[in-house]
């Protein structure tokens, strides 16, 4: 079974907290503060891998949490960092936020790697909050929370040759012609449900990889007949190969079918237009094929199409089938690979991706609420025992914006404020 797509859900590690800690000998009566940083979190990275075939695995486990980072200790010891989580991919996978559908990833080549999900930081000790007026620093940092995201995982078929055409029009039979590829064949429409791949071996320095994509049929760039599924396999080849089937025993007009093929691939994707196309005149063995297959060449001149390569062939006899394979070859050599979106536009996907809002402020039930996870860092950072801690508590919160909000959504002198479980009246 060939799986595509995958749905999964990736965190990475969270970074550990500063320890707060002071510096303890004999004979030292008030030693200095000492506590250690905590360890960053680990990453989530995709690598692709030769030896994976599908996405099939992640349909059984759909969550993958890198390991947080260990919290600082005392005598300035910092925690160890998290362990990164490396999840294998086939290659040729796309990865997206599934909430926005951003590219995060696109892993074309062998071992190609990318972090998705970047651990967070550990937090410092309560040594980096010594000054000359505060030299007994009750508290420390928390570490920032790993990033997680909702991605979906789409594998699209990496092939140097596409088959094209109608179902039934012969394109597995000539895959398994010029290939080792065994797909199943029969005599009724629809018979290929998944794209079947061939490497096809044409002398000792030359060959290439053909995939058979399944039958498109009108209204296939709607999603009729599972048109998104087979459609998208067709983006990445470089070169078409366009079947037709001139025997008309189907009822067909080869010319309408030429027509049709070519409207649905623009109309799923404009930039497939512009992929270079050969045309194969199959069944060539059977009774007025060359009726057929004269009044189709004249049809294409007369509406333009001057530049149309046409090859002859018949699979079921194996007859023009070494010249066509040939041709397809030297096509290739002057035809460079050429991805449907700009590469360059993928790290400032992965950067907008990154943004988020610093808090929300909003008022429930007569108190207003402030989340988010910056707002979280300076409350689990905080020890509400000390002084001078309740005092960067304030600047910190000021600094980050919060005041000012709060001020903007009408808080008086003496309301409640809620930070997740925190509760305290407000004051000007």
């Amino acid at each position: 079974m060939f799986i595509d797509t995958a749905k999964i859900h990736v965190k990475a590690g969270d970074g550990g907290n500063g320890k707060v800690s002071f510096h303890r000998e004999k004979y030292v009566a008030a030693g200095g503060p000492d506590g250690g940083d905590g360890g960053a979190g680990g990453n989530v990275i995709f690598i692709a891998d030769a030896n994976i075939a599908t996405l099939l695995d992640f349909r059984y486990k759909r969550k993958y949490i890198a390991q947080n980072g260990e919290h600082g200790g005392s005598a300035r010891c910092s925690g160890k960092g998290g362990e990164n989580l490396i999840i294998k991919v086939p290659v040729g996978t796309i990865i997206k936020d599934d909430a926005t559908g951003l590219v995060l990833a696109d892993l074309t080549e062998i071992n190609e790697k990318k972090v998705i999900a970047k651990g967070g930081r550990g937090g410092k000790g309560n040594q980096h909050f010594a000054t000359p007026t505060r030299q007994i620093p009750n508290f420390a940092q928390s570490g920032d929370f790993g990033k997680e995201y909702e991605l979906r995982l789409e594998l699209k078929v990496l092939a140097d040759v596409g088959l094209v055409g109608f179902p039934n029009v012969g394109k597995s039979t000539l895959l398994s012609i010029i290939t080792a590829a065994k797909p199943k064949i029969a005599d009724y429409h629809f018979t290929t449900l998944e794209p079947n791949l061939g490497v096809v071996f044409v002398d000792e320095e030359n060959s290439f990889v053909i995939a058979d994509i399944p039958g498109l049929i009108e209204g296939a760039h709607e999603g009729v007949g599972l048109g998104h599924e087979f459609l998208k396999h067709v983006e990445r080849t470089r070169l078409l190969v366009h079947i037709i089937d001139m025997s008309g025993i189907e009822g067909r007009n080869p010319y309408d079918d030429f027509i049709t093929i070519n409207n649905e691939l623009v109309k799923y994707n404009e930039k497939l237009a512009g992929r270079k196309q050969i045309v194969v005149a199959n069944k060539m063995d059977i009774t007025d094929a060359e009726t057929e297959l004269e009044l189709f060449k004249q049809q294409l001149e007369e509406n333009g199409y001057t530049d149309i390569e046409i090859f002859e062939i018949s699979a079921a006899t194996k007859k023009g089938i070494k010249e066509l394979v040939r041709a397809i070859s030297q096509r290739l050599k002057d035809i460079p690979y050429t991805p449907l979106y700009n590469p360059e536009d993928i790290e400032t996907k992965v950067y907008t991706a990154e943004v988020e809002k610093p808090f929300t402020v909003f008022v429930e039930d007569d108190k207003y609420c402030v989340e988010g996870n910056k707002v979280l860092k300076i409350v689990n950072s905080t020890n509400f025992n000390d002084y001078e801690s309740l005092q960067y508590f304030q600047r910190a919160l000021k600094a980050l914006g919060v005041i000012e909000a709060l001020t903007e959504l009408g808080i008086q002198e003496g309301d409640t404020v809620k930070i997740y479980d925190l509760e305290f009246d407000f004051i000007l």
